[in-house]
């Protein structure tokens, strides 16, 4: 019936993040980019991208099929990483300048690390989709549980003005690894940012539990560009606290935390309450907590599967 809400599963909320079609040959519909001294291609860019971005003379375009944009290496070889790392900022420079694109949102972001090149290449966080380079994050889940084995986990609201997905309810701690840190550091120093959670307990309890991998592509509920390709990891951590340990907003990016029952955490994600990567990493927890199991969730191995997706590009390695 028109008005009603969206029934979701979650196979349904894993479509939601890992939307990037099976059945097509991406070479035919994007232009690929391929970075100086590398035969392997490191995004898809929409054609809509490749003819409104201002290229430089370091670009060289290629419009016939297969399509692709290739940096120039200026340094000839004596400075590539330099080379690609000046190249990619002078572009973004004047995409600022001209205000050309809304995922950008006028102003510059922290530099993060193009994980398929073979060198410490790096390109600004907001800017780096529209080139369909992978993004990196690192999350934790918190919970804790009572001496007859409840369990409750500590949820996030996103603060009403965030660019993605404001309002909604979020991991406990999140965030993107910048270029010179790792999974580990980033955890560490978010979950001090967002939910005043100290240094010292954290590196003491925290678990790195896995990774996610999917590949999305923007939509109807994204603010910037639409159909921009988004590859994206997600190194997953677990924080058991003690029961005294409270999560509180620091900075200006969470409103509040809840103290929510698996149950209620449960009935949030199928009303779509979720931020779509997050309900991707709580789907995770509660696969490897026993939650979710064969015997209750008729998608079981569907959703395995979606959860850990074969990337296009090169993965990263620390």
């Amino acid at each position: 019936m028109p008005g009603e809400p969206k029934a979701w599963t979650y196979l349904s909320l894993l479509e939601a993040c890992d939307n990037f079609p099976y059945d097509i040959v991406p070479e035919e519909i994007y232009y690929q980019l391929y970075l100086p001294n590398d035969d392997q291609p490191h995004g898809y860019i929409l054609p809509e991208t490749v003819q409104k971005m201002p290229w430089t003379s370091h670009f060289q375009i290629n419009h016939s099929q297969p399509r692709s944009v290739t940096l120039i290496d200026s340094s000839r070889g004596k400075d590539t990483p330099g080379a690609v790392n000046a190249a990619f900022q002078e572009l973004i420079n004047l995409c600022i300048e001209k205000n050309l694109f809304h995922i950008i949102d006028g102003k510059h972001s922290e530099p993060f690390k193009i994980v398929s090149a073979k060198y410490p290449a790096r390109i600004e966080r907001f800017a780096s989709a529209l080139f369909g380079i992978t993004s990196q994050g690192a999350y934790i889940t918190a919970y804790t549980k009572a001496a007859d084995g409840t369990m409750k986990l500590w949820i996030g609201r996103r603060a009403a003005h965030l660019y993605t997905s404001p309002g909604m309810l979020d991991a406990t701690v999140a965030g993107g690894i910048q270029a010179d840190s790792n999974p580990l550091d980033t955890v560490i120093h978010e979950a001090d940012e967002e939910a005043s959670l100290p240094e010292d307990l954290v590196r003491e309890r925290v678990r790195s539990v896995g990774v996610l991998t999917y590949l999305c592509v923007t939509g109807a509920s994204f603010p910037g560009e639409k159909g921009l390709v988004i590859p994206d990891i997600i190194y997953l951590h677990d924080l058991e606290l003690p029961g005294d340990i409270i999560p509180q907003p620091h900075d200006d990016e969470v409103e509040v935390f809840y103290s929510m029952t698996v149950e209620e955490v449960q009935k949030a994600l199928l009303n779509g309450e979720f931020k779509p990567d997050s309900a991707a990493v709580l789907i995770d927890f509660f696969i490897r907590h026993g939650i979710i199991r064969a015997d209750n969730e008729k998608d079981f191995i569907e959703i395995n599967t979606r959860l850990h997706r074969r990337l296009p590009f090169r993965s990263p390695r620390y």
